[in-house]
């Protein structure tokens, strides 16, 4: 690989959208990596009760439209999907993919960690779900007597629909008024804006939450500096769930995670790892059938 200070920091064209772009040579130098900090997802005994299944509310969405016109090529972070999705399966959970359309779910696949065995043979396994998964109105009008958890994967692409979404919206609010597990990371927890559609701000149902979230200083600064997107985003993340009564707890990336009642979150894809870590030992400890 070239040393990183000869990288270009201008934004890669995707040829397959008008003004679309994806990040600059320089800023996947620093921001991905051919191997993750997975630490093998091993657990003593898998789950055994009924409450098992995992809904995954994925993105179908690649282009985000930035405020100079320009797209940002992206979707749903390979290891922010595929780190705590492999801890829960690990842990003997069931993961049932979905997204609002249908539609197949998109990834930023250049940060797929090609390196990495256990997460690549991982995501070739549920490739057939990836390409092909449920909708998520269908599968909310079924029986939710087995679901667990809701996983809302990161990546850009989650500022893209779920924020709007009924379906989302009365994901989350059956998660929180059934005691189920929420666990989102990086700006996946954009869903959680969802609960607010059409509803009075005071009612909001996790207003005093405690969460991390992908910083908007970053958004607002290096991703810009260093080429990873082609702009300025339309809106910003944190500032939108702050505006609402969340309590952000972080200022930049560490790994950081978070349990605030039964929500799960991380601050970027340097905390998928912990997250589902976290999110398999505290549902294999707390779920009773």
């Amino acid at each position: 690989m070239d040393d990183a200070s000869t990288q270009t920091r201008t934004p890669t064209p995707d040829r397959a959208e008008h003004e679309a772009y994806f990040p600059s040579p320089y800023s996947l130098t620093q921001y991905t990596s051919p191997k993750t900090d997975f630490d093998g997802g091993k657990y003593p005994q898998s789950f055994q009760g009924s409450r098992k299944r995992v809904i995954v509310i994925a993105s179908d969405e690649r282009y985000v439209l930035m405020q100079n016109g320009k797209s940002f090529s992206s979707g749903n972070h390979p290891v922010e999907t595929l780190l705590p999705m492999l801890h829960l399966d690990q842990a003997g959970f069931d993961l049932d993919v979905t997204t609002l359309s249908g539609n197949s779910v998109k990834f930023e696949l250049w940060a797929m960690p090609g390196e990495d065995k256990a997460v690549t043979d991982f995501y070739a396994r549920l490739l057939p779900q990836f390409q092909k998964p449920k909708k998520l109105a269908d599968v909310l009008a079924g029986d939710l007597d087995d679901v667990a958890a809701i996983l809302v994967p990161g990546g850009h692409g989650a500022l893209i629909g779920l924020p709007e979404s009924l379906d989302v919206k009365d994901a989350l609010n059956w998660a929180l008024e059934n005691e189920r597990f929420i666990v989102t990371l990086c700006h996946g927890p954009a869903a959680l804006l969802a609960p607010s559609v059409d509803e009075d701000p005071e009612d909001y149902p996790f207003k005093g939450y405690e969460i991390c979230v992908f910083p908007d200083s970053l958004d607002e600064g290096a991703n810009i500096e260093i080429g990873y997107m082609p702009g300025r985003l339309p809106w910003l993340l944190a500032e939108s769930l702050e505006s609402l009564g969340v309590k952000v707890l972080n200022t930049d990336i560490s790994g950081a995670v978070h349990r605030d009642r039964f929500l799960l979150t991380g601050d970027s894809p340097l905390a998928s790892n912990a997250l589902g870590r976290l999110a398999a030992e505290t549902m294999l400890a707390e779920i009773k059938d």
